[in-house]
């Protein structure tokens, strides 16, 4: 354990929220008869904190905090609203370094990492301050010669809920295109690592007014009762398909606006003109194994073209050795950080198993870490698995862990039927020198987010959302802001 190391560890505590309640009408409510919830550190089991969990009757109160408060932030000026998304910006960044700990401590992805989470957040909210003159109409040409025209307008309360993977990012970014376009807003952090999202409302408490930005921390009980509750006009959901598919029947009783980014098995195509450098660089980038692969936007099945399949992966195994080995996610040398709890861990190793079990070769990886200091962690080694085909249960779900799936293929047809051939549609990454063979395979893959000769890049204004079952919806660009606004058509006779 190097000094750097030591000196985040001992920081940990210092960082943590000093609140421990629900967070609505500008200031925190406790309740001493509440259930609790402990977080514990995911890279050594240590607990952080303790938090009360939000009842059915605070979730209401949030609401009816934010119900109150919508009028008033919907009628300010819209470069007000802009100015404080602004502010809320500064404080990130002024913050970025305790976020990015705390994050690290408690979810466990690697804290270096983590600052760029914190820079993503703030971003996000100066990319939608600065589109808050963009929420116009249009006017219509009429045959009567009346003047008709469109307003957009904001939706009312709206709830977002993300999920542990990038937990102050979400919460950070994810308040922006909803409160830029005028809406209330009541959040719900991931249980497994709430405490970033409650360190965020002690940064903004007196950044917007009493009831436009809340917060309640639960479960799947306090999600549902959100999504449910009748004055809630939209909901924002990151999580998966099967948590989509919970929020849109909760929804259809009161047709309530949904978003949704859901899951995805995202597939990286490898044609025979590639760089083998940049593309094994790229296939080591894409699976995010800095996060354990705990990213939906993950390429985590791997199409290599036959004639340079065995020095792809001989390539990719000693690439992935040299750049990624868990370490404690506190820790600023640490490249690959720790699953998020031992539900997670416990699902990723039966994936790995299931593979074996399957046919599918080990050709790196598998099992826990051997570093003494990781015994209590929940750590799991990159693991790469060759002679994956499309049926076997790896090539087919979505594992949520730092396993990639890598597929030997020689004729396009059948590579297309391979990559098309799930239930999912988020993200895919094509690999070729030839620019009609990039765009050809563009146009054929079922991805709603496509990059070429690259990988796991998200660019600001750039629509985000996925095809099929990963999600419904666009987000990190004007489509988002969009999204929450309805359009309202007024026609006025001149006669």
């Amino acid at each position: 354990m190097n000094e750097a190391h030591e000196d985040l560890t001992s920081r940990i505590h210092e960082v943590l929220p000093k609140s421990e309640g629900q967070f609505w009408g500008g200031r925190w409510h406790s309740n001493l008869d509440a259930q609790r919830l402990d977080s514990y550190n995911p890279s050594n089991g240590q607990r952080l904190a303790s938090v009360q969990l939000a009842s059915s009757e605070d979730v209401d109160a949030a609401v009816q905090s934010a119900t109150r408060a919508f009028p008033t932030w919907a009628r300010t000026p819209p470069l007000e609203r802009a100015r404080r998304l602004k502010e809320a910006a500064s404080r990130i960044r002024e913050n970025a370094a305790d976020l990015a700990l705390l994050d690290a401590a408690d979810c466990g992805n690697p804290v270096k990492a983590m600052l760029f989470d914190a820079e993503i957040a703030a971003t996000q909210l100066e990319f939608f301050a600065g589109l808050v003159l963009e929420i116009k109409g249009e006017t219509i040409p009429t045959a009567n010669g009346s003047l008709n025209y469109t307003r957009r307008e904001p939706l009312g309360v709206v709830a977002r809920i993300f999920p542990f993977n990038h937990p102050f990012m979400f919460a950070a970014g994810k308040i922006a295109a909803p409160l830029a376009a005028g809406n209330t807003v009541v959040i719900k952090p991931p249980e497994q690592a709430p405490l970033s999202t409650l360190k965020l409302m002690e940064l903004l408490a007196d950044v917007f007014p009493p009831g436009v930005l809340n917060c309640v921390v639960g479960g799947r009980d306090v999600g549902e009762a959100l999504v449910r509750h009748p004055d809630v006009a939209a909901v924002g959901l990151i999580g998966s398909v099967t948590a989509g598919k919970a929020v849109l029947r909760a929804a259809a009783d009161s047709m309530k606006r949904t978003l949704l980014e859901l899951g995805g098995k995202n597939a990286m195509i490898i044609y025979p003109d590639v760089d083998l450098e940049r593309a094994v660089d790229g296939a080591v980038r894409g699976m995010n194994f800095t996060w354990c692969g705990q990213s939906c936007g993950s390429t985590s099945r791997l199409f290599i073209h036959e004639s340079l399949h065995d020095r792809f992966v001989e390539r990719l195994v000693n690439v992935l050795a040299e750049r990624h080995r868990p370490g404690l996610a506190t820790d600023m040398e640490t490249t690959m950080g720790a699953m998020i709890n031992r539900t997670q861990f416990d699902r990723a190793l039966s994936y790995i198993a299931s593979a074996r079990d399957e046919g599918a070769t080990l050709v790196a990886g598998g099992g826990r870490p051997s570093a003494a200091a990781l015994s209590d962690g929940f750590f799991i080694e990159p693991t790469v698995f060759t002679d994956v085909t499309p049926t076997m249960k790896l090539a087919r779900e979505e594992v949520f862990g730092p396993v990639l799936a890598v597929f030997r293929w020689s004729d396009e047809e059948e590579l297309f039927s391979a990559v098309n051939g799930t239930e999912f549609g988020l993200t895919a990454s094509i690999w070729t020198r030839d620019l009609v063979t990039a765009h050809r395979a563009a146009a054929r893959v079922e991805a709603g987010y496509v990059w070429i000769n690259d990988c796991s890049a998200h660019h600001i204004g750039a629509p985000f959302g996925g095809f099929k079952q990963s999600g419904l919806g666009r987000e990190e660009s004007k489509d988002e802001l969009f999204e929450f606004t309805q359009i309202k058509n007024v026609n006025v006779s001149m006669n």
